[in-house]
């Protein structure tokens, strides 16, 4: 039964430099609609509030340096805090929470963003096919930016394309495809001894890509939904993303 989340918030968030010196992009607004008008509320609440809905009950959000003003904030609802004391990824920023996970599968999120539906198609395809992970990706113009997925066409799902994925590569230079991954996922435990077989040269991340990556390589399963035209990704992590976050939330949210 999955009934876990990991909620990575360790990184620097240099791209929306200054505010994320001290404010980490967990606590940054998007705009909701409460009581007949518009409010704001850190992206933390709506990714929680979202993993709520669809049964998940037992939160680890991995801090860094940063990480105490998230931490105060959070206090009162009682989650697991794990720390990643140096930035050396995302896939070193999942690896913190393997007590937590406890051989259990668990989502994993990320702070910078929360989709606006579709976690339940995920859950969903994750109890009725039972791979090592699922994962959500959407078609971007600039491939090489991202990690990317080579895909086998598999038909629809829950109203989502459904892939059965071949190959996983962090920000190639010649992308094979312009499927990136979103930073939503649900893994088996079996993905910490994908992650610990990383080797990466000193002073380079470990990237989840690369992960999923040996989990292919150990001939696992894993599968992914394209995100459907009418779910987005709001996405904190930029300026520009930010923006268009904070535009489409006084809209629609």
């Amino acid at each position: 039964m999955l009934k876990k989340a990991v909620i990575t918030s360790a990184g620097k968030g240099s791209r929306m430099k200054h505010i994320t010196s001290v404010l980490p992009k967990a606590l940054l607004p998007l705009f909701v609609t409460e009581n007949g008008g518009k409010v704001t509320r850190p992206v933390i609440d709506l990714i929680i509030d979202s993993l709520n809905k669809i049964g998940i009950e037992k939160f680890c959000i991995v801090v860094g340096r940063n990480g105490m003003l998230l931490m105060q904030y959070l206090f009162d609802r009682t989650p697991t805090f794990v720390f990643q004391d140096m930035p050396k990824g995302f896939g070193d920023a999942v690896l913190r929470a393997e007590d937590f996970s406890s051989n259990e599968p668990f989502f994993v999120h990320a702070d910078d963003g929360v989709l606006t539906k579709g976690y339940e198609s995920l859950k969903l395809l994750f109890d009725e096919v039972s791979p090592d992970a699922v994962l959500f990706v959407r078609r971007v113009e600039n491939p090489s930016r991202y990690g990317v997925v080579t895909i086998q066409d598999k038909g629809v799902y829950d109203g989502h394309k459904l892939y059965k994925v071949i190959d996983a590569e962090e920000k190639p230079l010649h992308p094979k495809s312009n499927l990136a991954i979103a930073a939503v996922y649900i893994f088996k435990p079996s993905i910490f001894s994908a992650l610990k077989q990383i080797n990466v040269e000193e002073g380079k991340e470990i990237e989840l890509t690369y992960g999923i990556h040996n989990l292919l390589l150990d001939g696992k399963e894993v599968y992914a939904l394209e995100m459907s035209e009418d779910e987005k990704w709001l996405n904190v992590g930029d300026p520009k993303s930010y923006l268009d976050a904070l535009n489409y939330s006084f809209k629609f949210l």
